[in-house]
């Protein structure tokens, strides 16, 4: 499997979690909440709109146009903070991050 792949792949799973524990949504935001000059959207999105509406779909865009991919990047360290402790879907979430973060060289899983 090339690596390409392997990053479509977790990008999958991690869209398979979200809609397990209903957290991927029907309904897009407001353009201008996807606007925000702020890391992860913090000023207009929640963490879980940031992974279905900004990140899953510039990944797979970068995959589907052929283009370089990140060398270095971790998202998993920003959802240790962001998820509240007794939030039902945090560890599942966190360990499919983990793993999009070890295929770019990110904090370890």
């Amino acid at each position: 499997m090339t690596h390409h792949d392997s990053v479509r792949v977790q990008l999958h799973a991690i869209e398979a979690v979200l809609r397990k524990h209903q957290l991927w949504q029907e309904t897009a935001p407001q353009p201008a909440a996807l606007e925000s000059t702020q890391p992860f959207c913090l000023d207009t999105l929640e963490p879980f709109q940031w992974l279905q509406w900004v990140l899953i779909p510039r990944l797979h865009a970068l995959l589907e146009g052929g283009h370089p991919l990140p060398h270095s990047f971790a998202v998993a360290p920003y959802y240790e903070m962001a998820l509240e402790a007794t939030h039902p879907a945090r560890d599942v979430v966190l360990i499919e991050l983990q793993r999009l973060d070890t295929l770019f060289g990110g904090k370890d899983a």
